[in-house]
């Protein structure tokens, strides 16, 4: 190993495959970097990335000059910077800077008595360093030549952010790659090194914001707000404002009780509201950039503004009241619903929770709030329809929020490729505005006029040497911030992009690498819960089959399977009328069994296992049929894998070679147990005769 870690995509191999000929066009223009004075650490920051990756690919140190000497050079600027280079000056059109912002940039060939130059400029700084890695990925991927450059992008999202589920002990919930890169031995590390490194990874793909700490909040991270510990937050935010990304706070509703402050966290009581005013204040002191506190407040046993008889509204004003001063945000998470639910209880519906809680506050809460809210309306399954809630309240800002880490999705211990799952999300129709009120536009602020909007997830990196646990999970990652930049790339050039840049460009690895990463959640699907029903999970650790795990629990997470059928009724008639949550056509293509889409049949209805779907097949022999097929194709990935073993290094190689056995095997249990228990409720056999205990 040349590192303590893997450089993931930043690794800028100039030995891998392909990789000489997708630079060889640009050669003539990589050895001289012609930018002026760089005026702020994030502009600093642009100029030493660009450096260091074209040395690291070319094997040659470029020169960073104030005038072009040579007659092709990049020319590197932010616009308006001008002074010393006229190239760049005089390349931009004004309409042109106008479509930039602060985050975007261009890229382009241009031609000025007689000397050439590749531009890259930003809007701002922010925009250069986002630019500069767009023209380091386009040297790795074989993207375009000179002659053809001509790139202009801006981000179509505001905030653009992850959410660090680490807790000061350095554990992570839900972390399935080590430990804590922030924390150790409740205290924020000395070396933050490996933190730079993250931020570069994230400032690669243009996250812009991240909470540093768990939701969870325990009683030493309640303490980050205080001047005991802020010294040590505003050193790891020192170093993420290099890389342009605001630093964020995960913060107890109790603290001023915790922290001995007050009898009380009532959101009304001036007290309480005086003591979040302080906080905010010492914050600021040390932090002056501080994006805002992100809260988990009345949801599975976290402290509220329900303990005092006070609603969300209440709650989230009285700390956005103390931010507002200084220009922070509170991200409040609508992932509330009762944790102590009866199970013998057919009404209560977990799915509708967030929308029966906070649809009706729409217009109260202050214009520094921004509701966070889960892709769909459980948590994060394999397979769930979109919330409601999203467009549903046209005068409260909105948020969108994935899971990169795999909680449900084999826990980074399996392949399973997220962007097809995240992509159907962002197209889908709600409808609140009519016809093209997708949620891509929704969390754009561009169906209703959010003042902020915007999309986060649960991060999926810790201390492993690859920083995710798998490889082949580093693609969630990375396409997570690619498609919160451009959420009109398809899932596949994202993963060509990222497949390229990681392993080279020999296309046997890339065809197999970008074939499996494409098969690979509806084959994760096919092998687990089928059509929507979710869960079927080992209570708590949410890896691996145990069919009625949750089903005699308080959790609310039921599929209802008897000897007769299989599936939650959420219809209006006799259900428990969720889908009267959605608009117009979609609630009423979700609440009628001919037209409810087969993948998310059991999530809306109760049907016998003999039920015909739409593919021809029985409810039964979908099942099985799915989950002896999820088995044969990750055998085929095995094959597939095989082959790579004379192009791939010795530790990757044999790393996910490791992980697919793995999958395997755990495919073959899922497999087993979910075909046995159903052949036992139901006594249907498989149509062919195959072996199920």
């Amino acid at each position: 190993m040349n590192s303590k870690y893997d450089l993931a995509w930043l690794r800028y191999d100039e030995a891998s495959a392909g990789r000489s000929a997708a630079i060889k066009p640009f050669e003539g223009y990589l050895s001289s970097i012609v930018a002026e004075e760089a005026a702020s650490p994030v502009s600093r920051t642009a100029i030493q990335e660009l450096t260091e990756g074209i040395a690291k690919l070319t094997g040659k140190q470029p020169s960073v000059l104030r005038d072009a000497a040579a007659d092709r050079f990049l020319a590197v600027g932010t616009i308006g910077s001008g002074g010393n280079l006229p190239l760049l000056k005089d390349s931009i059109e004004t309409a042109e800077t106008a479509r930039l912002g602060e985050e975007g940039y261009i890229i382009r060939k241009a031609v000025r008595e007689g000397k050439e130059g590749i531009i890259i400029a930003g809007g701002t700084d922010k925009g250069l360093l986002y630019g500069v890695f767009h023209f380091l990925r386009l040297l790795q991927t074989a993207g375009q030549s000179p002659d053809e450059l001509n790139l202009i992008e801006a981000p179509k999202y505001q905030l653009r952010m992850v959410n660090q589920w680490d807790n000061m002990d350095g554990s992570i919930e839900r972390g399935y790659a080590g430990q804590s890169i922030f924390y150790q031995d409740s205290i924020i590390v000395s070396d933050l090194t490996r933190v730079r490194e993250y931020a570069r990874m994230l400032a690669s793909v243009g996250i812009n914001g991240i909470a540093i700490n768990n939701v969870n909040v325990h009683e030493v991270e309640t303490k980050l707000i205080t001047p005991e510990l802020l010294p040590d937050v505003a050193r790891v935010a020192d170093v993420f404002r290099e890389y342009g990304i605001r630093l964020y706070l995960s913060v107890n509703f109790a603290a001023p009780i915790e922290l001995g402050a007050t009898s009380t966290a009532d959101p009304l009581e001036p007290a309480v509201q005086e003591w979040w005013k302080q906080r905010a204040a010492d914050i600021y002191r040390y932090i002056a950039d501080f994006g805002g506190f992100l809260v988990k407040a009345d949801s599975e046993n976290r402290p509220g503004p329900f303990t005092y008889g006070r609603d969300h509204a209440d709650g989230a004003n009285m700390l956005a009241e103390a931010l507002e001063p200084f220009g922070g945000l509170v991200l409040w998470r609508c992932f509330v619903y009762d944790c102590h639910q009866d199970w013998r209880d057919r009404k209560t519906d977990r799915a509708r929770a967030a929308y029966d809680h906070f649809k009706p506050l729409d217009g109260r809460f202050k214009d520094n709030v921004i509701l966070q809210i889960k892709n769909g309306p459980m948590d994060f399954q394999v397979r769930e329809p979109v919330s409601p809630l999203f467009g549903a309240m046209k005068q409260t800002n909105q948020m969108l929020e994935f899971q990169i880490t795999q909680e449900y999705t084999g826990q980074q211990r399996h392949v399973c490729y997220l962007i097809p799952q995240w992509k159907e999300v962002l197209e889908f129709d709600t409808l609140c505005q009519g016809e093209g009120s997708k949620v891509k536009d929704i969390v754009a602020g561009q169906v209703h006029p959010y003042k902020y909007s915007g999309i986060t997830a649960v991060s999926s990196i810790g201390n492993d040497y690859n920083w995710t646990g798998h490889y082949l999970a580093q693609s969630n990652l990375y396409g997570y911030g690619r498609l919160l930049w451009n959420p009109e790339l398809s899932a596949e050039e994202i993963a060509k992009e990222w497949t390229s840049m990681t392993f080279g460009l020999d296309p046997d690895v890339t065809d197999t690498i970008l074939g499996i990463l494409m098969e690979s959640w509806p084959t994760y699907e096919s092998y687990t819960s089928p059509l929507g029903v979710g869960w079927m999970v080992v209570p708590h650790y949410h890896y691996g089959p145990d069919v009625d795990g949750y089903e005699y629990s308080k959790w609310g997470t039921y599929h209802f399977a008897d000897r007769d059928g299989i599936g939650v009724d959420r219809t209006q008639a006799t259900g428990t009328g969720y889908t009267a949550q959605y608009v117009g056509a979609n609630a009423a293509l979700y609440d009628s069994l001919e037209s409810c889409p087969d993948e998310l049949l059991l999530f809306f209805h109760h049907v016998p296992y003999m039920h015909v779907l739409k593919s021809g097949k029985t409810v039964i022999q979908h099942i099985y049929d799915t989950h002896f097929a999820g088995v044969e194709q990750v055998e085929q990935w095995l094959v597939r894998w095989a082959a790579l073993e004379s192009k791939l290094d010795r530790q990757r190689y044999e790393h996910v070679k490791e992980r697919l056995l793995e999958q395997l095997e755990s495919a073959k249990h899922w497999r087993d147990v979910i075909n046995t228990y159903f052949y036992r409720k139901s006594g249907i056999k498989d149509q062919h005769n195959r072996v199920i205990y």
